[in-house]
């Protein structure tokens, strides 16, 4: 049932169409590895895990499909589709593209405001390092880099970072599950570009950030 009963004076509460909790339901099982590439999902089961019928099963997966996550299977159900190694390279050249732009922007003219922004996000890092919430660490990663890249102040460059999202954080997973020293590493990395906005130059800002998608790469394609 997709409204709740409200207490009198208050305004009722819709939960999201049936299709739209499929879709978010998959999506986070995928984006945290609950769902690992290769793993064959079906309807039937996908509709009893989240209470509904099997047509917004299918609106729902259809749309993962169009995004790439997922390859439909008629009568079988939807494969999710491993991270390639092409994907991999492709996301990390875009990368290093878009956030060496950005730190030479900001390198030696930090904000005050982005730098307590970037601490913040390194404490959080710390707590979800801590916690061996590797989901929430992947957000916590994104969202520092991303602050950087917004704070650059090219907006165009910030929507196509932005459609990174997805696979940024399905690659940062799969990287922290195997080899959980990365969490650490990626923190004492994050720190290191921080402190080379705050006082070195453009090329020790842009070689710091080379340093860590490089190593994320690496870590990515399965190389040691």
């Amino acid at each position: 049932m997709d409204t709740v009963t409200a207490p009198p004076g208050s305004t009722a509460v819709k939960s999201p169409p049936a299709a739209e909790r499929v879709y978010l339901h998959v999506k986070a099982g995928v984006l945290d590895r609950s769902y690992e590439g290769g793993t064959l999902l079906t309807e039937g089961d996908l509709a009893e895990a989240v209470g509904v019928s099997r047509t917004p099963v299918r609106e729902a997966l259809l749309r993962l499909e169009a995004e790439g996550l997922l390859k439909l299977y008629p009568k079988k159900g939807a494969l999710v589709l491993p991270v390639s190694a092409q994907e991999i390279a492709d996301v990390v050249e875009t990368r290093l593209l878009v956030e060496q732009h950005a730190v030479a922007k900001l390198a030696g003219a930090l904000p005050e405001p982005l730098a307590a922004r970037l601490e913040e996000l390194l404490a959080e890092q710390r707590l979800h390092a801590a916690a061996g919430d590797l989901a929430a660490f992947a957000v916590a990663d994104r969202c520092f880099h991303a602050e950087i890249v917004r704070a650059a102040g090219n907006r165009i460059l910030a929507q196509l970072y932005d459609q990174l999202r997805d696979r940024q954080l399905r690659m940062g997973v799969a990287t922290m599950h195997a080899e959980p020293s990365r969490v650490a590493k990626n923190i004492e990395e994050h720190a290191e570009i921080l402190d080379a906005l705050r006082g070195a130059g453009v090329g020790e800002a842009k070689a710091a950030v080379s340093r860590h998608l490089v190593r994320v790469n690496t870590l990515a394609r399965g190389e040691s």
